[in-house]
């Protein structure tokens, strides 16, 4: 992991001073709230429905455990006791005292954390696959890059007020668990035909009320060019930005408008332009920051694999775990286990104080000190040996974290809605809540496989609704709360903007609509491995439309 160095500390401690001081002038009325909102987004703090909320900063969704045990102690000291992890791998606090967020920062600058670019019209925490640096399928790992993207993103003079948010994403194999075709960047590591390290650079993706796919505008960037490409998509967006209509603001927008080949001709001149000044990564730069992310030196153990054979044939609950939250790893006689934050009847994404001192205990005992927050609102540990599966299991057990859910329909990802947010217009949480119980039972999760229902309380997209196998977004309709639906989305390499379907439906029915959707897909498919989204692009929407409205 990377470490701070005596730059990161004194930058964050500065932060810190600044922002204390900040919060003491706006408790003594010296700062209106107008006044005030700019320098709080600055610092991670946002006003909610009910409270301020704080969210943190896991930059490229990587942790240790002594930085999980600081994440507990503040939500235990200064919340209600559990914090809420983030489709962009971060962690909000949704209720701390305005008066006590600088002792939160500065507790966070101890363990080398912040709340710096969590919000504003910035460079936002940059995301990455979420499996980086175990997956066996990747060209390499996507973190250092993530990591150099960060430290040149951080305070950069010339973009911290961009036209909007702007969102950057990592992916280091061809099959995208990052999501990088819904940013504004997005890139994918990977090598040329010479074996040499660069990028597929993709440009405008995003959701919210437009949302759209990404454009590829390079194959192959090298890796040296990183920063200076970076810069260059960066500066023709900052000029060209829509800065009359916060609905027009993002990139994705001005690549609508311009086209992504005119956009993309003069990108390039801006970067060969740049290229010729001393904007280049050095590759003793990037190699010095790689050594970071250097694997931990394994054990050298027996696969185990005829042990877990016979555990999975003994206890059918470690089974069903084992099928859906554990994952092959690059090196022999190792797994990456998932640790589902979507337990039947939970609000999706939420941990309590003693679940994240528990994951910080069994990381640090089975995982190399090291966890992983994914952009689908679950924690991985990255480095489990396969013969430690049923002790990290018995232990996730006794944390009430071993729902055996990973990847099925109940792992829902969910917006935190009108409980919480004041954009939102619908509730997301109670509904996601419903749907998990309704599919409840195990043996029915397995039949119908991998389905990815995202919620959204508002057309802001947060919950991602757009790249739901099945998408659910709520609306307020005459002081009522109605759940639009769509279908056949994807955020995968594949990646699709799902196809809405019809009307919406009331909150007591919606639940009923998800469960005749399911229905007519199992009864529609080409056999048990047929997927969901396979088997909606094979039949497209008429179907399903029959099934919940009548019409052919």
């Amino acid at each position: 992991m990377y470490r701070y160095d005596e730059f990161d500390q004194a930058f964050v401690a500065e932060r810190v001073t600044q922002f204390r001081d900040q919060v003491a002038r706006r408790l003594a009325g010296e700062l209106n709230e107008e006044q005030f909102k700019p320098l709080r987004l600055q610092n991670g703090v946002y006003l909610q429905l009910h409270a301020y909320m704080l969210r943190v900063a896991i930059p490229y969704g990587t942790l240790s455990a002594h930085q999980m045990r600081k994440l507990a102690h503040i939500a235990r000291t200064y919340d209600k006791g559990y914090g809420h992890f983030t489709t962009r791998q971060n962690i909000q606090f949704n209720w701390p005292r305005l008066d006590d967020v600088p002792a939160i920062l500065e507790e966070l600058a101890e363990v080398e954390m912040h709340a710096i670019q969590t919000s504003g019209n910035c460079i936002r925490n940059v995301t990455a696959d979420h499996f980086a640096g175990v997956a066996a399928d990747e060209a390499a790992d996507p973190r250092p890059y993530a990591e150099i993207l960060r430290q040149w993103s951080s305070l950069h003079p010339e973009f911290l007020f961009l036209p909007r948010k702007f969102k950057i994403a990592v992916t280091g194999a061809a099959h995208d668990r990052a999501a990088i075709q819904f940013h504004d960047i997005g890139y994918e590591v990977k090598r040329n035909e010479a074996g040499e390290l660069g990028f597929a650079v993709y440009i405008g993706g995003g959701q919210g009320r437009t949302p759209m796919v990404a454009k590829k505008i390079r194959d192959f960037l090298p890796e040296e060019d990183l920063l200076a490409y970076s810069e260059a998509i960066l500066r023709v967006y900052n000029l060209h930005g829509r800065r009359d209509n916060k609905y027009k603001a993002r990139i994705k927008i001005l690549v609508f408008e311009t086209g992504a080949d005119v956009l993309k001709e003069e990108i390039e001149a801006e970067f060969t332009k740049i290229r010729a000044s001393a904007l280049r990564l050095p590759a003793d730069e990037i190699r010095r920051i790689e050594a970071y992310f250097a694997p931990p030196a394994y054990a050298i153990a027996l696969p185990g694999e005829a042990a877990l054979a016979a555990a999975r044939q003994a206890d059918p609950g470690f089974d069903r775990w084992v099928a859906s939250n554990v994952t092959g790893h690059r090196a022999a006689g190792h797994s990456i286990v998932t640790i589902s934050l979507k337990p039947i009847g939970a609000p999706p994404g939420d941990a309590t104080a003693d679940q994240m001192d528990a994951v910080a205990d069994i990381a640090a005992r089975y995982s190399h000190d090291e966890i992983r927050v994914s952009h689908e609102q679950n924690l991985v540990l990255p480095h489990v040996a396969t013969a430690d599966l049923r002790s990290v299991f018995d232990a996730l057990v006794t944390a009430g974290l071993a729902t055996a859910n990973a990847g099925l329909i109940t792992d829902i990802i969910a917006c935190p809605g009108l409980d919480y947010c004041a954009l939102a217009t619908a509730r997301s949480i109670p509904v996601a809540q419903r749907i998990s119980e309704r599919f409840a039972e195990t043996a029915r999760q397995a039949d119908i496989g991998d389905v990815k229902i995202k919620i959204s309380g508002c057309i802001n997209a947060c919950g991602h609704h757009h790249a739901g196998h099945i998408g659910i977004l709520g609306l307020e309709k005459k002081g009522e709360e109605v759940y639009q639906i769509t279908l056949g989305g994807s955020g995968d390499e594949t990646a699709s903007i799902g196809d809405i379907v019809g009307r919406g439906f009331a909150s007591d029915d919606i639940v009923d609509a998800v469960e005749t959707i399911v229905d007519t897909y199992l009864e529609r498919r080409e056999g048990a491995d047929e997927s969901f989204l396979a088997a909606y692009r094979r039949l497209g929407a008429t179907p399903f439309k029959k099934a919940l409205y009548g019409a052919a």
